[in-house]
């Protein structure tokens, strides 16, 4: 019987690389415990900071026996930032590692070409654990798990009202769930509501989510959403939304010859970005479109000519969504 991860032996070397950090953290807690069960991890173990240290510290620190243990952790902390001379004397040592040792690199990024990455990689196909950050669409199935975690329940439209205010980075979404639950009484949901009156917006809105607000006719949003919007410019966000109102005009024409399915053929994008191109499209007339493109010609044109570009950017928005 194959075993599982709890029970498996320890391996000489782990690369942790992922832009996930509370991924990376609790991969690390779970070493830790492990290693515990070995003996008294206070004096079995070493931290490096992969931009401080230098190879032969860190190699000296592997090759130390343990004390009243079977094991001992060396744990290099940012290792991407280790010199190449550093670099490659943990690949050297992980050739013949020490066999008491369980050497771990955590990594933000580590490309798999360098020589670093693959010595770990060679050492079993488990030796390196990804903490990518997860996708968009899990976020929301995941702040709901962090809840259950500190001890609440989150409606699935409170925890997408959490990513919309804070944004993606999970540690900031574990923080502010776990400020939500120590204000939360009783045993009911957290709600939206509860979210808005307990966080504060502090997430810079991406484009693609203002174009999408856009597109849904939501002037609401989109208007709370240009307040958070100070890095993309009104050029910029004309122009995606101009590609947008296009990409609906082609939606109307494929439904009304019965081609709906070919959208993805024709736009060239992969089907799931056009998941909710029908629905969007059915919200405008076929003429509140093109108005809208002639609209976005001629505010471009003036704010090309030194008109104030937000205030133009907000009129025509306003303009093509109240028509």
């Amino acid at each position: 019987m194959a075993q599982n991860k709890k029970t498996a032996k320890l391996l000489a070397g782990y690369l942790i690389v992922g832009d996930d950090m509370l991924k990376r953290e609790a991969v690390v807690r779970r070493l830790k415990v492990r290693m515990a069960q070995y003996g008294d991890i206070s004096l079995n173990s070493d931290t490096f900071d992969g931009e401080k240290a230098t190879g032969e510290e860190i190699v000296a620190a592997a090759n130390t026996i343990p004390f009243a243990s079977e094991k001992r952790l060396v744990l290099v902390r940012d290792g991407q930032s280790l010199r190449k001379a550093d670099s490659e004397a943990l690949v050297t040592y992980l050739e013949h590692p020490c066999e008491t040792t369980v050497l771990a690199l955590e990594c933000v990024k580590l490309a798999k070409n360098t020589r670093l990455y693959q010595a770990f990689a060679r050492i079993d196909a488990t030796a390196v654990i990804d903490c990518s950050p997860p996708k968009r669409y899990e976020l929301a199935s995941l702040v709901r798990s962090m809840a259950v975690g500190h001890g609440i329940v989150f409606t699935e439209g409170a925890a997408e009202k959490l990513i919309e205010l804070v944004g993606e980075n999970t540690v900031t979404l574990d923080n502010e769930t776990k400020k939500i639950a120590t204000s939360h009484r009783g045993s009911d949901p957290v709600t939206v509501n509860e979210v808005l009156m307990l966080i504060m917006p502090t997430a810079e809105v991406k484009p693609w989510e203002f174009v999408d607000a856009f597109a849904a006719r939501d002037l609401r949003k989109c208007i709370a959403y240009l307040r958070r919007m100070s890095s993309t410019s009104p050029l910029a966000l004309i122009a995606m939304c101009t590609t947008r109102i296009r990409e609906l005009i082609c939606t109307q024409s494929l439904l009304a010859r019965g081609q709906i399915s070919t959208l993805g053929h024709v736009l060239k994008q992969p089907d799931w970005r056009l998941k909710n191109h029908r629905m969007w499209a059915n919200r405008f007339s076929a003429e509140e479109l093109r108005n809208a493109l002639i609209l976005a010609r001629d505010a471009e044109q003036e704010m090309k000519r030194g008109a104030d570009q937000n205030a133009v950017f907000i009129d025509w928005v306003i303009a093509s969504l109240t028509a």
